[in-house]
């Protein structure tokens, strides 16, 4: 019997039940998985696109304590994504680690996503009030989901390659899901009336929505990767798992990557809105705006695999920044054509493409790497970073939407704005967008996990196999 072959056994005897090293994941599965995003996203990418304005312009609420209040609750969010990370890893239920999580927290998730809209009218500050109580009593709800759900993909299978796949399968839907919900919102907030009780009823929908697909995750996913009972006994503290996830570098880069890629979509789609609406007249295409730099990520993820596969998934990201800032510079040469616009969109769509193909499959790598070097495998954990530095991005994103309308004048609700606000509206769609892909292309200059990857692969197959 081969070393290969001797190791890959002795993993079907640590990790129980199958190995997972080469084992094709069916479709429905892959479906399956990839519809606890799409779920996700008809909250999520709704609240990038559109909690801002319905807080300013519907409710209204001064931009300025948006702001500070998408801001304060996304970093409190944040440390909570940490001690959610180490809840999964303590997790041991009939229904496994993660796949537990997903079913216990989509009712309460799609409950408080109907009562953040449902703010009463008891004046400014008990709106304020109620605003920070809802947003963060949701965003909680979201961390007890999402974090499981980002570990369910290491659970699934070993395979880096079967990974990748589930991972395509996530964001495509998510993607679907950015598109359902930047075209439909407005047109059945609409259809229900306008005003506030038309956002009510319209997210009344996505949560019973949101619900069956977080039970379809459920029911079809399956976790394979079970660590050996002698081995689950043995319970790393969580001094430990920190120091180890200090340790391993790649880690950080890729944090530092979520911070800033997040931060840049977050400030594009809360933009969106107001840049259709007072950059090009009409409200109604942000859902165009929005479609357009989408179905590029959605075609793109057709040809990601057989790129990442080839050229690595970093070269391919990197490539993915320049197109996105190229695209971001078209969009320049006339910043009220709407020609311009969508061509400039669909090209900085073509470069999302990689960013949303690769994004969540860097950290399995990473977790392969931080046991590598430390000797310490802790899947909650690095997930739960990975989430906490999107969710500082989009905070820091977000509370630069409100701060930067707030400072340059913007009036909710108004029919026409002041030239700074106008010019705020820029600053927040094209320049910090632009600045993002520069910097996130610096960073990925010293992430080179892919080169050696084949390496470590291949050490902890012998480690286990001693």
């Amino acid at each position: 019997m081969s070393n290969n072959s001797k190791a890959a056994k002795t993993i079907e005897n640590e990790y129980s039940v199958e190995t997972t090293i080469g084992k094709k994941i069916g479709f429905v599965e892959r479906l399956g998985y990839g519809s606890g995003d799409l779920a996700v996203n008809f909250v999520w990418a709704s609240m990038g696109m559109f909690i801002v304005y319905f807080y300013t312009d519907v409710i209204g609420i001064s931009a300025a304590i948006v702001g500070t209040l998408m801001l304060v609750s996304r970093l409190f969010d944040g440390i909570t994504d940490v001690a959610m990370g180490v809840v999964v890893d303590r997790t041991n239920s009939k229904h496994g680690k993660a796949r537990s999580w997903i079913l216990w927290m989509s009712v309460p998730f799609s409950v408080l996503t109907v009562l953040l809209f449902t703010i009463p009218d008891v004046g400014q500050t008990g709106k304020i009030i109620y605003a920070f109580v809802t947003y963060n009593l949701l965003v909680l709800a979201f961390t007890a989901v999402v974090i499981p759900y980002g570990t369910l993909n290491s659970l699934i299978t070993q395979d880096q390659n079967q990974r990748s796949i589930l991972n395509i399968f996530r964001m495509f839907l998510a993607q679907v899901g950015v598109i359902l919900v930047s075209n439909l919102t407005l047109p059945l907030v609409n259809s229900f009336g306008g005003g506030q009780s038309g956002w009510v009823l319209t997210y009344t929908i996505y949560g019973a929505i949101a619900i069956l697909l977080f039970l379809f995750t459920f029911k079809v996913t399956k976790e394979r990767v079970h660590i050996a009972q002698e081995k689950k006994q043995e319970k790393i503290p969580l001094k430990v798992s920190l120091k180890a996830l200090i340790k391993n570098k790649y880690w950080a880069i890729i944090f530092g990557f979520f911070v800033i890629y997040s931060m840049g979509t977050a400030l594009w789609q809360g933009s969106t809105i107001y840049y259709a609406q007072y950059m090009l007249n009409n409200n109604t295409l942000t859902g165009i705006l929005t479609m357009a730099i989408t179905v590029p990520v959605i075609v793109g993820f057709l040809f990601m695999p057989a790129l990442f596969r080839k050229y690595g998934k970093r070269n391919i990201v990197l490539a993915g920044s320049i197109i996105s800032i190229i695209g971001t510079l078209i969009i320049m040469v006339d910043i009220t054509n709407i020609y311009y616009v969508i061509i400039g969109q669909i090209i900085r769509g073509l470069g999302k493409s990689p960013f949303t193909g690769a994004l969540w499959a860097f950290l399995p790598d990473v977790i392969e790497y931080g046991e590598y070097k430390t000797g310490v495998r802790n899947e909650g954990l690095v997930y739960s970073a990975g989430s906490m530095g999107q969710k500082i991005g989009v905070g820091l994103g977000a509370a630069l939407v409100g701060w930067v309308l707030a400072w340059t004048g913007y009036v909710g609700g108004a029919a026409v704005q002041s030239d700074s606000a106008i010019f705020g509206i820029n600053v927040l769609f094209l320049y910090l967008p632009l600045a993002t892909y520069v910097l996130q292309s610096i960073l990925l200059l010293f992430y080179k996990l892919d080169k050696i990857y084949p390496q470590v692969e291949q050490e902890l197959l012998e480690r286990r196999s001693l």
